[in-house]
């Protein structure tokens, strides 16, 4: 590590706080963290085995909802482990590049969910709106497709952000990052050079995907609505709205954490900044562990076939 006027570093690596101001209660807090970590494991792991062995899941919605359960696995992954190094061990020192990787891989699929929610409403829109051309519109191809542009998206609007830092920001203020993990922002601010245009950046990306991915979902939703009010029952209203349920549940589990998070890490500098950073993990832990949980409960064939695994369990045993 080399040292330029007793100020700026140059470092080989960073060392992760893990939760700042809570480091006496790291080992406790290692338990809810475990075990919610745990859960979203298990739980986006049976999604994905359930999908794959009832065939007659297989249709768009399902595949999508495998697309949520492997970013989700992504995502808490590319956290969790390292934080509960931290908290059991104290291993909290991360290279530059394993750094970068991390910060890739958190924004990245964090677009790509958002992504992944999108062709989702569009599935719904498709369905409820145009139901005659459903199959033909929305093909095993097709989604297919829609995944790959998803995480095309997600690869092209992040991919600079780490390269950005890398190549134009190489001086540090400090080498400890005040976070359990390489949040963008919460490496930009520890550099001394000018970091505006990465600043800029970031603010672009998230207006793009959080400001005009949540638009396109509202007005496929208000089509999906107008047509809801169109049909001749309030039962076949509600049980064409409760093909929606999960759907609008998890939107909200995924962009209301993340909306409130990227705020108060911009504009909440009054929020002391162990709230700032539980918050900041909860965003990715949040939407792993209730995703499996909400299609679970509301989809009726989810449903029924974890229902007949644990009967099978249960005479076996």
């Amino acid at each position: 590590m080399l040292t330029f006027h007793n100020v700026c570093l140059a470092p080989s690596s960073f060392q992760l706080t893990g939760i700042p101001g809570l480091e006496s209660l790291h080992i406790w807090l290692s338990i809810p963290f475990s075990s919610m970590y745990l859960v979203a494991v298990v739980g986006n792991a049976t999604i994905l085995a359930v999908v794959r062995v009832e065939h007659s899941l297989h249709q768009p919605m399902y595949f999508f909802l495998c697309m949520l359960a492997i970013i989700d696995l992504v995502l808490s992954t590319s956290t969790m482990p390292k934080l509960l190094g931290i908290f059991w061990f104290g291993a909290g020192d991360i290279g530059l590049d394993a750094c970068l990787a991390q910060m890739f891989l958190i924004h990245c699929f964090a677009t790509v969910e958002s992504g992944i929610f999108l062709a989702m409403a569009f599935d719904r829109y498709v369905a409820i709106c145009n139901p005659l051309h459903h199959t033909t519109v929305l093909t095993h191809t097709m989604v297919g497709r829609l995944g790959i542009t998803a995480l095309c998206r997600g690869v092209l609007y992040i991919g600079p952000l780490p390269l950005m830092i890398r190549l134009r920001l190489p001086l540090y203020k400090t080498r400890v990052i005040s976070h359990s993990y390489c949040e963008h922002m919460a490496v930009v601010t520890l550099t001394c050079g000018d970091s505006r245009i990465n600043n800029i950046y970031g603010l672009s990306i998230g207006f793009l995907v959080l400001i005009l991915d949540s638009m396109a979902i509202t007005a496929s939703y208000v089509m999906i609505f107008r047509t809801v009010i169109g049909l001749s029952t309030p039962e076949a209203r509600l049980k064409t709205l409760g093909t929606c349920g999960s759907h609008i549940c998890a939107i909200l589990i995924f962009y209301v954490p993340i909306a409130v998070s990227s705020l108060i890490h911009r504009f909440g500098h009054q929020v002391p900044p162990p709230i700032h950073t539980l918050l900041a993990n909860f965003y990715l832990l949040i939407p792993p562990i209730l995703n499996p949980i909400v299609y679970a409960v509301r989809t009726k064939q989810i449903r029924e076939r974890l229902l007949q695994i644990l009967k099978t369990e249960t005479k076996i045993k």
